[in-house]
């Protein structure tokens, strides 16, 4: 007993971290300026199956939150039956509303209008043809949600849990978006939140100021400058995005966020950017190879480091009542609804 102790301390032991890794499996045309409406190319998702390494030999299950798109295209489905049945992959919803029906001239415009101008009643027609496409893949409800260009109202929140939705992942911390929701200082972990007549789990993605203070200060300063308050990401915060960050700030972000009492470090990246030449992250195939080599590597440092728990958004919903997760009041979006 004396010796195992002695070896831990003298080796340090694992800290315990839950790992979810999802994937906004999308249309091309992000990261172009210009989105169809319909008829839209899906010919990224068959990338998917290149992150069978990371699920069967690493053990990370992934979690693909799709568009209707996607779930309306033959080959996409082929490609998520196969992540689904052979990967251990969880299937989830992630609405782009101005490309799912009922499409009208909000569909048109370029870039998309924020969902806070369109009606309820849009909102709630599209929402339930993306689940309804959802539930005819999976034979089942849809039961994880994203909304798209992080584009989530609080008056959102009850009409996702009223349609079945249980977890959503559709705050990004330290991001002030100009004419979008502010959720600049939501907490790193998931936290608990009002649904319809029901909690809701909100996982956000795991994006964490390098200092909690001058993070605070920044927000405090900014007061209704939208545009200055959503540059700090860009040099003030770390992430595990394997797009947004490189290895060293990855690691950095996961050592910070679990030294703070972090319990989920949750990773998220776009299909599209799988594609060579869909994103400037990734203008050709070797790059595309190199960030494929990236994610896996952090994969095994992640096992190497931690004590790994991977698990999908709905097992982490499973999962909740072992965390002790917080309640959390958002402010209100001034959303009538």
């Amino acid at each position: 007993m004396k010796q195992n102790w002695l070896m831990k301390s003298l080796m340090g032991e694992k800290k315990n971290l839950a790992v979810c890794i999802s994937l906004d499996v999308e249309e091309e045309g992000l990261f172009s300026g210009s989105y169809q409406a319909w008829n839209c190319s899906v010919t990224n998702v068959r990338r998917l199956r290149k992150l069978e390494p990371l699920c069967r030999e690493l053990g990370f299950p992934l979690t693909l939150l799709c568009t209707h798109s996607v779930f309306d295209n033959p080959e996409a489905r082929k490609t998520l039956e196969y992540m689904r049945d052979t990967c251990g992959a969880e299937i989830g919803a992630h609405l782009h509303h101005w490309s799912t029906p009922p499409y009208d001239k909000s569909s048109l415009q370029s870039p998309p209008l924020r969902s806070e101008v369109l009606s309820r009643d849009t909102l709630r027609k599209r929402l339930e043809v993306l689940l309804n496409a959802g539930r005819d893949f999976q034979g089942a409800p849809l039961e994880c949600f994203r909304m798209g260009r992080w584009d989530l109202l609080a008056s959102w929140r009850p009409m996702l849990s009223e349609s079945g939705i249980l977890i959503d992942s559709s705050i990004c911390p330290l991001r002030h978006f100009a004419g979008g929701p502010n959720h600049f200082s939501a907490p790193s972990d998931p936290y608990w939140v009002r649904g319809k007549d029901k909690l809701l789990l909100e996982a956000p993605i795991t994006q964490i100021p390098l200092n909690g203070a001058i993070a605070k200060m920044w927000d405090s300063l900014c007061g209704k400058n939208q545009y200055l308050r959503d540059r700090f990401h860009f040099f003030g915060a770390a992430s595990a995005n394997p797009f947004w960050h490189g290895p060293g700030i990855m690691r950095l972000a996961t050592r910070l966020h679990s030294m703070r009492g972090g319990k989920v470090l949750s990773i998220f990246w776009h299909s599209s950017e799988m594609l060579p030449g869909a994103s400037p992250h990734t203008p050709d195939e070797e790059a595309a190879n190199a960030f494929l080599e990236k994610i896996f590597k952090f994969g095994r440092w992640l096992n190497e480091n931690y004590n790994v728990k991977a698990i999908t958004m709905r097992e982490l919903y499973q999962m909740a009542p072992d965390f002790s997760f917080d309640d959390y009041a958002e402010d209100s979006d001034n959303r009538d609804w």
